[in-house]
C-alpha cells in the first residue's frame, strides 16, 4: 500500500484512486533515478504534490498531473501508460512538459518574455501554479545541487517565478522563494539582516504595544471595531530597500508596519469615514511625516487597491509605518484583483490580467473542469532560433515573418527554413515552441506576393519599401533607356503619342510604362514601332526596313555559322547571355537572337517568344549549339508545381536536396478555385540532364499533380 492516503488525507475516494494510479506509474518509471544529492528522484514529485495540496489547495487532478509529468519528462516512452487519464490531467501534463523545456539564455534580459511564454504554455491556468510548487520544492533542496546548477536555478527563480507567485497572490510562496534565493545569492548580507531582525524582534513587539496603548480607549469610545496586524518585511525586501535608498538596516523606516483592519459594513462611504477617523486619532497622538502620506482611499490604485499609508514618529523618535483599511479592502488586497497584478510595482498587461483572473477562478472553483475556465490569450507565438534565442511574433506569423524579425537582410534573402529538421517554405505558419533555422539564397528577391501571407508590420513595411525602391529604380532605368534610344533613332514621343500608347497597352501611369521598359517586359522597339506607325498613319511595317540594315544585322550575326556556347563569356567578340524569358540550361535546344545593344541572347526553342522573334526578325537569328561538356557554370530555371495539399513542400525540399541544385526561392499560393496549391520554385542547376532528374522525381512524388518549366 502506497502512502498516498497519508500524504493527502483530505482527498475523497475518487481523488485518492486517481492520484494513487499516477503515483504508481511515476514510482515504476522513476525507480532507478536519483537526485543530485543521491536521494531517490521520486522525492521531487512527491514534495511538489504535497506543496500543491497542503499549501495551495489544488485538487487531485493537479496532483496526478505532477506525478505523470515527471514520469513522461524523464522517460517519454511512458506516454503510452497515461493515455487513459482524464483529458484535463493530460492537458496539464502537456503544459508542464513544455514549460520544463524552457532554457533561458539570459534570464535577466528576457525575463518578461519568458514569463509570457510560461503563460502561453499554460492552457490550463493551474499549470503555472503547479510549476511554482515544483520550483519551491527545488529551492527547498537547492543545497544538494552542484554550484553551477544552483546558481542558474536561483537566478531563474528571482527573475521568473518570484514575480509570478506575486502576481498570483501566493505571497507565502513568494516570500519563501525570496528568502531561499537571498540566502544562497548573498549569504553574508542574508545572515546580517536575519540576525538584526531577530535581535530587534523584542523591540518591535514593545513598540507595537506602546503604539497602540494610547489609542485603545479612543478607538473603543468611538465604537470602532478593528483588528491589529503586524507585518514584518522579508529580509530580501529590506535588502532591496537598503540598496535603493542607500541606507543601512536602521535607516529602513518600514521594516515592519502596523495595520489597522476596520470591521464594518462594506459600504464605501462608511469605510472612508472610519478610515479617516482612525487616521485622525493616530496623527493626533503621533507626529506624522506628511511627505510619506499615501492616500489610496480617495483615489484607489488602478488595480483596485485601497488603503491609507502614513509614517509617524513616536515620543522616542522611532518611525513607524501605519496602514489603515477596512476588512473589505484588506480582502481585496490579499485575495482579490489587487493581489494579482500591479501590486507593488508589477506592470499591468491586459492579457496577463485576463489570465490571472482565470487562475484565480481555477483556485476558487477546484471542482470544475478546466474546459469551463477562461483560456489564456493566444495573440502571440514564442519561437526560438537554433541558438535558443526567444522571439515573440504575432499569431499566424510565417517563416518569412520570423526571418524579418531576425534581420531585414535575412528576410529579404529567405528561401525557406528548417523546423525540427524538416524543410518548409517561407509561407509555413509557426507555432509556439518551434525552433526555426532560416535558409537564405543570394539570388532571392522579394515579390509582391509576399505581402499576401506575412502578418508582422516589420515584414510588411520592409517588403513594401524594397518593392517601391525596386520599382523606382526600374522606372528610372526604363526612362533613361527610352530617352537614349529615341535620341539615337532621332524620334520623338510626344505627350499625345505617349498617352495613346499607354492606353493601347494598358499602362495606368507613365511610371509603370517606364518600369516595364526597365524590367524588360516591354521592348523599347515596340515603342519605336508605335512611333513609326503613328507617323505613317498606322501603315508602318517593320518588314519594310531598308536592305542595308538587314545586311548589317546578318553580317554581325554571321548567321551561316554556328556559335559554340558554354553558358557564359563571349565568343568572336560577341557577348551572349541567357534570355530571362525562358532561362535556357546546358543541353537545351536553343537559338541565338542578336539584340541591338546587349549582344546575343540565347533562347530555348520552346521559348514563348521564339515564334515571334523568328517571324519578325529572321535576319537576327543566330544558330548556336552547346559545347560537348558543361563549363561548370550554373543556370537558373523556374518550375511551377501544382500540388494537392501544402504538406508536399517537405517532400519537394527533400528531392531538391538530393541533386546538384541550389534553391533560390520557394513561393506557394493556395488556388481556392481549383482546391490545389500552386508552388513556384527558382533553382540553379548545372545542366539540363540534372534538371531532368529533378523533374522526373517531382512528377512521381505523391501529392504532386503537375510540374512544368517556365
Amino acid at each position: 500500500m502506497t502512502p498516498v492516503k497519508q500524504w493527502f488525507p483530505h482527498l475523497d475516494a475518487e481523488g485518492l484512486a486517481l492520484v494513487e494510479k499516477a503515483y504508481r506509474i511515476a514510482a515504476e518509471v522513476l525507480a532507478d533515478l536519483q537526485r543530485y544529492g543521491g536521494e531517490p528522484f521520486l522525492e521531487h514529485p512527491v514534495g511538489t504534490a504535497k506543496i500543491a495540496s497542503a499549501e495551495i489547495g489544488l485538487p487531485a487532478e493537479c496532483l496526478a498531473a505532477v506525478f505523470l509529468h515527471e514520469a513522461v519528462r524523464m522517460h517519454p516512452e511512458a506516454s503510452d501508460k497515461i493515455k487513459d487519464f482524464p483529458q484535463e490531467v493530460l492537458q496539464m501534463v502537456e503544459g508542464l512538459n513544455k514549460i520544463s523545456t524552457i532554457k533561458p539564455k539570459d534570464t535577466r534580459l528576457e525575463a518578461e518574455n519568458y514569463k509570457r511564454l510560461i503563460v502561453q504554455y499554460s492552457t490550463d491556468p493551474r499549470v503555472t501554479v503547479l510549476k511554482l510548487a515544483d520550483r519551491l520544492e527545488v529551492m527547498r533542496n537547492l543545497s544538494s545541487f552542484p554550484r553551477s546548477v544552483r546558481e542558474g536555478k536561483a537566478l531563474e527563480t528571482l527573475m521568473l517565478y518570484i514575480p509570478l507567485a506575486h502576481q498570483l497572490g501566493l505571497y507565502n510562496i513568494k516570500s519563501e522563494l525570496e528568502d531561499i534565493y537571498f540566502r544562497h545569492a548573498y549569504p553574508e548580507e542574508y545572515r546580517s539582516i536575519k540576525n538584526k531582525l531577530k535581535a530587534t524582534e523584542g523591540d518591535r513587539e514593545k513598540l507595537t504595544q506602546e503604539f497602540i496603548e494610547p489609542l485603545k480607549r479612543r478607538l473603543s469610545d468611538a465604537g470602532i471595531a478593528y483588528k491589529l496586524k503586524i507585518r514584518t518585511k522579508t529580509a530580501w525586501s529590506i535588502f532591496k530597500k537598503m540598496q535603493k535608498q542607500k541606507v543601512p538596516f536602521e535607516g529602513v523606516y518600514d521594516v515592519f508596519a502596523i495595520r489597522f483592519i476596520i470591521d464594518c459594513e462594506p459600504v464605501r462611504e462608511k469605510e472612508l469615514k472610519l478610515c479617516w477617523d482612525v487616521y485622525s486619532y493616530v496623527t493626533e497622538e503621533y507626529e506624522p511625516d506628511t511627505s510619506r502620506l499615501r492616500d489610496w482611499l480617495t483615489k484607489p490604485k488602478d488595480n483596485g487597491y485601497e488603503c491609507l499609508h502614513i509614517t509617524v514618529k513616536n515620543k522616542a523618535g522611532a518611525y513607524l509605518e501605519v496602514q489603515i483599511r477596512s476588512k473589505r479592502m484588506d480582502d481585496v488586497a490579499e485575495n482579490g484583483n489587487a493581489a494579482h497584478w500591479s501590486y507593488k510595482g508589477i506592470g499591468h498587461e491586459a492579457t496577463m490580467d485576463r489570465w490571472l483572473t482565470s487562475v484565480r477562478y481555477a483556485l476558487e472553483h477546484p471542482g470544475q473542469n478546466s474546459d469551463d475556465l477562461p483560456l489564456p490569450p493566444s495573440h502571440e507565438i514564442f519561437v526560438f532560433t537554433p541558438t535558443g534565442e526567444l522571439r515573440i511574433l504575432s499569431a499566424g506569423a510565417t517563416v518569412l515573418d520570423f526571418a524579418f524579425n531576425i534581420h531585414s537582410n535575412v528576410g529579404l534573402r529567405c528561401v525557406g527554413a528548417l523546423i525540427g529538421g524538416k524543410s518548409v517554405s517561407i509561407r509555413e505558419k509557426l507555432h509556439t515552441g518551434d525552433v526555426v533555422e532560416i535558409l537564405t539564397g543570394k539570388g532571392q528577391k522579394p515579390s509582391a506576393d509576399w505581402l499576401n501571407f506575412v502578418v508582422t508590420s516589420k515584414a510588411r513595411s520592409k517588403i513594401r519599401q524594397v518593392l517601391k525602391d525596386e520599382a523606382f529604380k526600374k522606372a528610372a532605368d526604363g526612362k533613361e533607356l527610352l530617352e537614349r534610344r529615341l535620341k539615337n533613332w532621332k524620334l520623338e514621343l510626344t505627350d499625345e503619342m505617349r498617352g495613346e500608347f499607354m492606353k493601347k497597352n494598358h499602362f495606368p501611369s507613365v511610371k509603370e510604362m517606364f518600369e516595364a521598359i526597365g524590367d524588360g517586359t516591354l521592348d523599347v522597339n515596340v515603342v519605336k514601332s508605335f512611333i513609326l506607325e503613328w507617323g505613317n498613319s498606322g501603315k508602318y511595317d517593320d518588314s519594310g526596313k531598308d536592305e542595308k540594315q538587314r545586311e548589317a544585322w546578318a553580317a554581325e550575326a554571321g548567321s551561316d555559322d554556328i556559335l559554340v556556347i558554354r553558358g557564359s563569356g563571349n565568343l568572336r567578340g560577341l557577348d551572349y547571355k541567357m534570355a530571362k524569358c525562358c532561362n535556357p540550361v546546358f543541353g537545351d535546344d536553343v537559338f541565338g537572337f542578336v539584340t541591338r545593344d546587349a549582344g546575343i541572347k540565347i533562347h530555348r526553342m520552346s521559348c514563348p517568344n521564339a515564334a515571334r522573334l523568328m517571324e519578325m526578325y529572321p535576319y537576327r537569328i543566330q544558330k548556336v549549339r552547346w559545347t560537348d561538356t558543361p563549363s561548370g557554370n550554373s543556370f537558373q530555371v523556374t518550375l511551377k508545381i501544382s500540388a494537392a495539399d501544402s504538406s508536399v513542400t517537405g517532400a519537394i525540399m527533400e528531392i531538391l536536396g538530393g541533386y546538384k541544385t541550389s534553391l533560390r526561392s520557394f513561393n506557394m499560393t493556395e488556388n481556392r478555385r481549383e482546391g490545389t496549391y500552386d508552388i513556384t520554385i527558382k533553382l540553379s542547376v548545372p545542366s539540363g540532364a540534372e534538371l531532368d532528374k529533378v523533374l522526373s522525381q517531382l512528377r512521381t512524388r505523391k501529392g504532386v499533380l503537375k510540374v512544368s518549366r517556365l
